[in-house]
């Protein structure tokens, strides 16, 4: 499922949606089942209606890869019993059938682990696709009926404490707590829609958090083998450099921040060109230039390429996976905020320098001015013009007037007259 497929089917939870019916089941922490139901979907309310379309978008929400993934049937799960088999049963009966229906409960109920209240919605929908012509517009006849089933589960927690208007009382005082139903934690849209058409060998698994996959749930729930999302990829791979450099915190930070660098120089080495560049792998090949031009050798490089077979020995990882981009871009501005804290050492350095240097010179200028001259001034510029000579006792003098708030230095000791 690409991001075109999540947009396509996005785009039909509106007012004019064709979802047929929904149904649910409302769940206690302690995993007992309060209250079930099961709705015509355009029967319901306005304000419930849009409510409850609201949380059906949600659920096809984030991004391919890091909250979407696609997750594949065993041959055994698409057998008589199995969970594919299951689904398409449930499909089929378009929500009518309860006993199906408590079963997929029970499946959640059994496989999702939640401290506190939460809500499983079930809805229906059958989407007539368009055929579309090769520049992507759409003609008036149908290509494919897509038949599916969208599951949202969301958390229900009790809304905050707080003050409020009691309009019965006509006083301000605690507000009544509602339990609130939040955004799908989790869901699955079954069969998949990969490539603008249905794919029953496959479906479509919704996480809200990319930090945790929930394994278990992809496992007991819909029976197909977990993935772990890009994100946990990419702290997998982060744990495997801090591990490797374990002795220091500081230095595994480094590292990881330049093997990210290393990452983002292949990865967009070609994102001017018209054509995308095939995803490239981390595989030996690869990891040994990264290695070599961050000057990681010896046992540090042994370590981490033995480590990432043993991480990733079912998947090797493509590095637009394993890429922060974020990372490297906050790296490259505290690269530039260094660089730039150098060059103002340097140069108030050479102004130093300078200084000195000047200094050295005045002084050397003195010495000489000395040698020749017996006496050298130096008076503010708006005195020069009231400097005068004299016959004092016989004696030519140089008067220069001072008023009661100048002061004077002579050879650089300062002199009250």
């Amino acid at each position: 499922m690409n991001k075109s497929d999540v947009m396509e089917l996005r785009k039909r939870f509106k007012k004019d949606t064709s979802i047929s019916r929904m149904a649910g089941c409302y769940v206690d922490s302690n995993k007992q089942k309060l209250l079930k139901l099961n709705e015509v979907f355009l029967n319901l309310e306005a304000d419930e209606f849009y409510k409850f379309l609201e949380i059906a978008k949600k659920t096809l929400g984030g991004t391919p890869g890091n909250n979407i993934l696609e997750l594949d049937y065993e041959r055994d799960q698409e057998a008589p019993g199995g969970r594919q088999q299951f689904l398409m049963g449930l499909r089929e009966s378009n929500l009518t059938n309860e006993d199906l229906l408590d079963r997929l409960y029970d499946l959640v109920i059994e496989n999702y682990s939640y401290v506190s209240n939460y809500l499983i919605l079930v809805f229906h929908d059958t989407y007539d696709i368009m055929k579309r012509t090769s520049d992507n517009n759409k003609l008036d006849e149908s290509e494919e009926v897509y038949d599916y089933l969208l599951v949202s589960i969301c958390p229900v927690d009790l809304s905050k404490a707080g003050l409020g208007y009691r309009e019965d009382e006509h006083r301000i005082g605690a507000r009544v707590r509602d339990w609130v139903v939040g955004v799908p934690e989790i869901g699955f849209l079954f069969p998949a829609f990969n490539d603008h058409s249905a794919d029953i060998h496959k479906v479509d698994y919704f996480i809200k958090d990319p930090k945790d996959s929930h394994a278990e749930f992809a496992e007991g729930v819909l029976g197909c083998g977990s993935k772990r999302t890009n994100t946990e990829k990419r702290e997998a791979f982060k744990s495997i450099v801090k591990k490797v450099f374990s002795d220091s915190e500081d230095k595994a930070e480094d590292v990881f921040a330049d093997i990210q660098e290393s990452f983002s120089v292949r990865v967009n080495a070609g994102e001017d060109e018209e054509s995308f560049p095939e995803p490239i792998l981390l595989d030996d090949a690869v990891m040994d230039e990264i290695l070599v031009e961050n000057g990681i050798e010896g046992d540090e490089a042994r370590n981490i390429k033995e480590v990432i077979k043993t991480e990733f020995e079912d998947e090797i990882p493509t590095l637009d996976v394993l890429l922060d981009e974020k990372l490297v871009r906050a790296n490259a501005k505290e690269k530039e905020k260094k660089e730039l804290v150098k060059e103002v050492c340097a140069l108030k350095e050479e102004i130093k320098k300078n200084e000195e240097e000047k200094a050295e010179i005045a002084e050397v200028t003195t010495k000489s001015d000395l040698a020749e001259f017996e006496v050298i001034l130096s008076v503010k510029p708006e005195k020069t013009d009231s400097i005068r000579t004299e016959m004092i006792d016989g004696k030519k003098c140089i008067v220069i007037p001072m008023s009661e708030n100048e002061h004077v230095k002579i050879n650089g000791v300062r002199t009250e007259l």
